[in-house]
């Protein structure tokens, strides 16, 4: 998780500091800075917490919260419709149409172990 945490982290930050068309590119750039400054275990900029407190996926419901969670970026403000956020499976899983991205769909009922 620390390496996924460190890429992804890397990645996005250059890839926000060249991307001219971010309307928000300064306010995310600065947000992730003052994140970095305020914890002494980073050196630059925080993207991720640095906590990892997996949950298990082990009912039916507890997969659906989750679900739910990661579909609604309308609490965030990015979007009015959860279906319009380009970059999440929200499209595939409540329209019926694909999304941008390639996903592989859980089904809250059936949970494998």
């Amino acid at each position: 998780m620390r390496d996924l945490k460190r890429h992804t982290s890397d990645q996005l930050y250059v890839l926000i500091q060249r991307n001219s068309k971010e309307s928000r590119r300064e306010w995310l750039l600065a947000m992730m800075d003052k994140a970095g400054r305020e914890n002494s275990n980073n050196c630059g900029f925080q993207l991720w917490q640095q906590h990892n407190n997996p949950i298990a996926l082990d009912t039916a419901l507890i997969t659906q919260q989750k679900l739910d969670y990661l579909h609604n970026p309308v609490v965030a403000g990015f979007v009015e419709k959860p279906e319009d956020w380009l970059y999440s499976s929200v499209k595939d899983y409540y329209t019926g149409m694909k999304g941008m991205i390639d996903i592989l769909f859980i089904d809250p009922i059936i949970i494998a172990y």
